[in-house]
């Protein structure tokens, strides 16, 4: 939402309740191509992002990724923490893999 106006296009919201595992990695896809999109727009405009409303970050493209990877990692711990409570132990080289950037970077 923070580049629409600025042609970044936003990736539709799936239902969390319905969406099946291939349309969730498009989703996923989608979501990724938006964020490099909007980084480009912030090094365009002198490294800086456009402000939205819900801002609570300064506008500076450090604090903008700083912020957006506190995001994931929440978002990653409560996976692991949902699969716990669910019973489902992640193998250690899942739960700690996601920590592993370098070896994630390869992947992509």
């Amino acid at each position: 939402m923070i580049g629409a106006r600025h042609g970044v296009a936003v990736p539709k919201t799936v239902d969390g309740r319905t969406v099946r595992p291939p349309e969730l990695v498009r989703a996923l896809e989608r979501s990724s191509r938006g964020m490099i999109d909007l980084i480009q727009l912030g090094v365009a405009r002198g490294g800086a992002i456009p402000p939205a409303a819900w801002q609570n970050f300064p506008t500076d493209l450090s604090h903008f990724l700083a912020y957006f990877v506190a995001h994931e990692a929440h978002h990653r711990g409560q996976l692991v923490m949902l699969a716990r409570q669910l019973g489902h132990r992640l193998p250690t080289e899942i739960a700690a893999g996601l920590w592993q950037w370098k070896k994630r970077s390869k992947e992509g």
